[in-house]
């Protein structure tokens, strides 16, 4: 089943964000529409919310669009724009209010990539736009 997510407030960017987590995409693939205050991201999520078990033996991953908008700056940090085929690991998404509702939203990378979006409030968007596919692994964090 397609998942659709909307983000209003800090609360549910943290859900939208545990759904992300693990997504996999090129930099090429990060777009800044400052015309329409906007941000995207299209990636390979992985499918967290299926459960593995008996019934359930593989790990998907589905293609999804995350968008931001209300966004008046998108500032990245440890991401080279310049190599558009380089792949990312998005680990986590979060919001530091600054002028509530108004804030950063942080997109933190795995290797130390992140991205800051300078956003009017938290409005964000995120919708699978594909069929799945099996993974070929699951990701593992370690403490």
């Amino acid at each position: 089943m397609a998942l659709k997510l909307v983000a209003l407030d800090d609360q549910d960017l943290s859900i939208v964000s545990a759904h992300v987590q693990d997504a996999v995409l090129k930099v090429g693939d990060l777009e800044y529409l400052p015309a329409a205050k906007r941000f995207v991201l299209t990636m390979n999520r992985f499918v967290w919310e299926a459960k593995s078990g008996v019934l359930r033996q593989h790990n998907e991953r589905r293609q999804a669009v995350l968008h931001f908008d209300r966004v008046l700056g998108a500032k990245t940090s440890g991401i080279a724009r310049d190599r558009p085929e380089e792949v990312l690991s998005l680990l986590a998404i979060s919001f530091v209010g600054i002028d509530k509702p108004a804030g950063i939203v942080e997109l933190i990378f795995a290797g130390g990539g992140a991205i800051m979006l300078d956003v009017e409030c938290i409005e964000a968007r995120l919708a699978d736009i594909g069929g799945a596919w099996e993974a070929t692994s699951r990701p593992v964090h370690r403490a």
